[in-house]
């Protein structure tokens, strides 16, 4: 099983930056897709980013260019740099990975961004 660990989130200030990190443990070898994802209250939860084991990346527009996921193979870890943060980006974040077809998740952080 994976074991997802999340750190960062908290309150910025509309425009402001944060950084997500999240690592995974347990018996594994490779992790085919990482990922981020967030649910405001009353929405349902929606892709933020996704990252292969090759790299590639996927965002939805509503993130594009502000957003930018990034992987640490070795480390088994995914990181999410939030740039220009709007109180729309308010959510718990989680963590996802995709291991043997089969989905994990992180506990989730909140992000709230505020003035």
């Amino acid at each position: 099983q994976v074991q997802l660990v999340e750190s960062g989130g908290g309150l910025v200030q509309p425009g402001g930056s944060l950084r997500l990190s999240c690592a995974a443990s347990g018996s594994i070898f490779s992790i085919s897709v990482m990922g981020w994802y967030r649910q405001a209250p009353g929405k349902e939860r929606e892709l933020v980013a996704t990252v292969t084991s090759g790299g590639s990346t996927n965002y939805p527009d509503s993130v594009k260019g502000r957003f930018t996921i990034s992987r640490d193979n070795a480390k088994k870890s995914v990181y999410l740099q939030m740039n220009s943060l709007q109180p729309e980006d308010t959510a718990v974040y989680y963590c996802y990975a995709l291991y043997l077809g089969m989905p994990a998740w992180g506990q989730g952080t909140q992000v709230t961004v505020s003035s």
